[in-house]
């Protein structure tokens, strides 16, 4: 395999395009084009697919983005582990998945002890689907998954569910409607325009099922599978959202609404997933404990 051709393929995966890929390597989208055709003739499949005016990844082109990562991670690593030796304690590399559901304000609190461990340590994090991250795992690709349900036994994968903690949930509104709903929370958000999490959702399953047992129908004006977007329409007074607990105060302070009510009987769980049945890696062992101890703990 020409690994010129693979790293052309591998960058312009990453920027996005063709073009944009060119002006980051200074070459012309021509030459690109002409190099990621040569790896596909190669290996014997496409790589990329039109859709519309943008280029897509096709399956086997994700299988390949994935071996790429590998490949010039571990050439990264041998530049720093020989190409440019320095004195010093060696850089720890964590790789992390965050399940697209896990509220972003979540992930950055559950992973920022994982910088505080001693010695020098590098992050890295993918976002993606709880499953396809699962995969990822298994092969020993990340360290730990991050996610708001557990892995369940079905799953053929070896790996280990380890509780991180549970919040509360909180529901919000913008000051504005907030005065428009004059009953005691829950009755208020009977009638009232609501924004939900997308149907794939467990949040979404769970609540759905609290407004039943309350007798609480209100009008469903939004469905978001991202919560920042959904917090963005709520912020204009587009309707009452749900958020953890565990983040009130920093919910109300970016998006200047305030609290309607909150309730234990719905409950969010977070976990980190990983090979190791025993936690020994160091950045997943200060994960658990500060997640433990402080911000669930609390």
């Amino acid at each position: 395999m020409n690994f010129k051709h693979l790293y052309y393929f591998w960058a312009t995966a990453k920027a996005g395009g063709i073009v944009r890929a060119g002006e980051q390597l200074h070459t012309t989208p021509q030459t690109l084009s002409a190099q990621i055709k040569l790896l596909e003739g190669s290996l014997g499949c496409s790589l990329f697919r039109k859709s519309g005016r943008r280029l897509e990844l096709t399956e086997d082109g994700h299988v390949a983005l994935g071996y790429a990562d590998q490949i010039f991670a571990l050439s990264a690593e041998l530049e720093a582990a020989i190409g440019k030796r320095r004195p010093g304690p060696a850089t720890l590399e964590f790789r992390v998945g965050i399940a697209d559901a896990v509220p972003k304000a979540i992930a950055y609190r559950l992973l920022e002890p994982a910088l505080d461990v001693p010695g020098p340590v590098r992050l890295v994090c993918h976002e993606g689907k709880f499953q396809e991250l699962l995969a990822q795992v298994s092969v020993h690709r990340l360290d730990l998954v991050i996610a708001d349900e557990a892995m369940g036994r079905q799953m053929s994968v070896k790996a280990f569910n380890h509780a991180l903690g549970t919040t509360a949930m909180s529901f919000f509104a913008a000051p504005a409607l907030k005065a428009t709903l004059a009953r005691a929370f829950p009755k208020c958000l009977d009638g009232a325009p609501m924004l939900v999490q997308g149907a794939a959702s467990a949040m979404r399953q769970r609540l759905e099922l609290w407004l039943t047992r309350h007798g609480l129908r209100p009008r469903a004006v939004g469905e978001f599978d991202d919560a920042a977007l959904m917090k963005a329409f709520g912020r204009e007074g587009r309707g009452v959202f749900m958020a953890p607990t565990v983040l009130e105060e920093e919910t109300c302070a970016q998006y200047g609404v305030r609290v309607l009510g909150r309730t234990a009987e719905l409950v969010e769980e977070f976990y980190a997933i990983s090979v190791e049945r025993r936690i020994t890696h160091p950045c997943v062992a200060a994960i658990t404990e500060a997640a433990r101890g402080e911000l669930f703990g609390a």
